[in-house]
């Protein structure tokens, strides 16, 4: 009899399971774990809801593992001040009665999943939930001592997946047990969960359950989401803030290289917003840089991103700011002005224009001959009773004449004389004086005949640098810009004229000239490689200091390392060595005569100890960065003052080709 009552038991209890399955059939989806299985209390215009009336403290809270204790004192609410304590609240509104809220962790991402961490403190459990009873007049809930326990890693996927079987149990019912594809699918869903889970941020997700006909807590509203609470210990906990910046203002062609301050930020998730907000819907781009680039969480230097217009006529004022990529977070924003278009900024296009000639009115008071003065004396180019060049210089006006009679050039029968001789009468310093004046006399005598005889042998044989040699000690003054006339015969591609130059200067050892620096701190030869003149006419005759008789470019003479020992290592305003233009330029030729006329092929720029093989990589440049490799075997472990070589570069910017290039060279 008892064998037949457990059988019937048996049989019993397999009956009701397939009834139980087959009711279940058509309901065998199984909703995520964000969203319960209940349905929430329609929203109505006057019907009950949640809200949070006071948000929790989004920083400087520190989450704690379990074997540092509790923390000291709850979460604080979003308003809370020393003298004035506040905790996150919750309210709900368009009710009366009795309620439950309960709030748990929830992750930063929409939709908000499970989360890891627990909320422990009064009112807790050890599932990691909290609940509040509420009412029935004062329906505002506040939980004024919520702490946040903070797993390990190892131990996430373990509590994620107990989590999310509770989650399954509770939506299949309390009584039912789970299959084990419910059981692997748990555990898959933790395992893909706690990769892309973040353990420094959480979100409270507040639930209000009001009371049924039975006395439960069974009817649910619709849940509420606070704002993201960041671990003090993390990174991104601090508020981003931009403390300092070298430039607020740039071309509207972008690339302009800034230098940013800014408290902690981390490498992988920071970029930098440039954004405009106007009727038509705005305009945002980002600042160009690398993780290489942030220096020590604190320092960021980045290149300006071009503005959507480059036609302005007028400055224009936008706004930059930090932002974290992950969080979305950012930091104030600041003012950067772009400038219109710069077309000319080495300045050679604006020297290369011609200015226009200006004449003064002549205001002599006429007179005979050449440049006859008030009253002074006769024909300009008369005078004096022997041949050659003669002079007769008057000052301007009334007649006053500082040299008289005939003051004959050289070679003629009258000499040089002075009007009168010395004064019979007079002070000693009309003595002195007098004396001063002859020698000046004789000093300007003696240039003028040289002047004249470096004239009449240029007329003769067409080499202009017997003149130049006469004015060698001029060849070294510089105009408003700080150019010599190196500078200017390079900005305006006379060729033969830097060759002469050249010539001469290294004829009377004043080779000091040659590396002479103008305003912009560029020598003559950083406008050469600025303008890309390696092709220049050859030049015209054979040195005669140096024989030569295959013809030379004048960057060749610009680079010849016994002319200039020092040309290779001159920087310029922006620390860059010729080298370095060359990289930049894409001009290979130059950059193989750099190199062949001594320059370092590995010489850092000052800026940031960028070598030749950097700045190539940084700017793309396959093909100058296999030269530099392969023809003139650059160092491909060379670092920057950051410690970066050309791979960590390569690697940041995303370019594989460059990387494998740089792989097979380091091997």
């Amino acid at each position: 009899m008892a064998g037949a009552l457990r059988m019937t038991e048996a049989q019993f209890i397999n009956v009701y399971d397939s009834d139980l399955q087959l009711n279940l059939m058509p309901y065998d989806y199984i909703p995520p774990v964000d969203i319960k299985t209940e349905p929430y209390i329609p929203e109505t215009a006057h019907g009950p809801y949640v809200q949070i009336i006071e948000e929790p403290k989004q920083r400087g809270f520190r989450f704690r593992y379990e074997c540092e204790g509790p923390s000291h004192g709850g979460l604080p609410g979003a308003s809370s001040e020393k003298n004035r304590r506040t905790y996150p609240t919750v309210k709900i509104n368009n009710y009366v009665g009795h309620a439950r809220v309960e709030v748990q962790l929830v992750t930063h991402t929409d939709p908000p999943q499970v989360h890891a961490h627990s909320l422990v403190g009064r009112h807790c459990t050890e599932k990691g939930t909290c609940t509040l009873d509420v009412g029935p007049n004062d329906l505002t809930a506040s939980f004024s001592n919520l702490g946040i326990l903070h797993v390990t890693k190892k131990g996430v996927v373990d509590i994620l997946y107990k989590r999310l079987r509770d989650e399954r149990k509770r939506q299949k019912g309390a009584h039912c047990t789970l299959t084990d594809d419910e059981d692997t699918s748990c555990l898959k869903e933790a395992k893909e969960l706690g990769k892309v889970m973040d353990l420094n941020i959480v979100r409270l997700k507040f639930t209000a359950f009001l009371q049924d006909s039975n006395g439960g807590f069974t009817r649910a509203l619709k849940p509420v989401v606070s704002n993201p609470i960041y671990d003090s210990k993390s990174p991104n906990a601090s508020n981003l803030k931009i403390s300092r910046m070298d430039k607020t203002c740039g071309s509207v062609l972008g690339g302009d290289e800034i230098f940013l301050l800014c408290d902690k930020v981390q490498k992988d998730d920071i970029e930098i917003r440039f954004y405009e907000e106007d009727d038509e819907g705005g305009w945002e781009a980002f600042g160009d840089f690398s993780p290489t680039d942030v220096h020590k969480q604190y320092a960021i230097v980045f290149k300006t991103p071009p503005y959507h217009s480059t036609e302005i006529e007028r400055p224009v004022t936008v706004f930059l700011q930090l932002k974290r990529k992950k969080a979305g977070d950012s930091s104030d924003p600041k003012q950067f002005t772009y400038i219109p278009q710069v077309q000319d900024k080495e300045e050679v296009m604006r020297k290369k224009q011609k200015p226009l000639p200006h004449y003064e009115t002549w205001r002599g008071g006429g007179g005979a001959g050449g440049f006859g003065g008030g009253g002074g004396g006769g024909g300009g180019a008369g005078g004096g009773g022997g041949g050659g060049f003669q002079f007769n210089q008057q000052m301007n006006g009334g007649g006053g004449v500082f040299f008289t009679g005939g003051f004959t050039g050289f070679g003629g029968g009258g000499g040089s004389q002075m009007s009168g001789s010395a004064p019979q009468t007079g002070s000693q310093l009309q003595q002195q004086l007098f004396q001063i004046a002859t020698t000046l006399h004789s000093r300007a005598s003696t240039s003028a005949r040289n002047t004249a005889a470096a004239l009449l042998e240029y007329c003769s044989t067409g080499d202009a640098r017997v003149l130049l040699a006469i004015q060698r000690h001029l060849c070294g003054v510089q105009d408003t810009n700080g150019d010599t006339p190196l500078h200017l015969a390079v900005i305006h591609q006379q060729t033969s004229v830097v060759q002469q130059l050249i010539h001469t200067l290294l004829s009377s050892e004043q080779r000091r000239i040659l590396n002479t620096a103008n305003n912009l701190r560029q020598t003559p030869l950083h406008l050469a490689v600025i303008t890309r003149q390696t092709n220049m006419a050859a030049a015209h005759s054979i040195w005669r200091r140096w024989p030569e008789t295959t013809p030379r470019s004048a960057f060749y003479w610009l680079t010849w390392e016994k002319a200039t020992p020092t040309w290779s290592t001159r920087p310029d305003y922006d620390g860059l060595h010729p080298l370095h233009l060359a990289v930049k330029r894409d001009a290979e030729r130059c950059l193989r005569l750099l190199v062949e006329g001594g320059a370092k092929i590995n010489a850092p720029e000052q800026k940031s100890g960028n070598t030749a093989l950097h700045l190539a990589v940084r700017e793309d440049l396959f093909k100058v960065a296999c030269t530099l490799i392969t023809e003139l075997k650059a160092d491909v472990n060379a670092c920057t003052f950051g410690g970066n070589t050309p791979l960590h570069l390569a690697a940041a910017l995303g370019s594989p080709t460059l990387c494998s290039m740089l792989i097979a060279a380091g091997q």
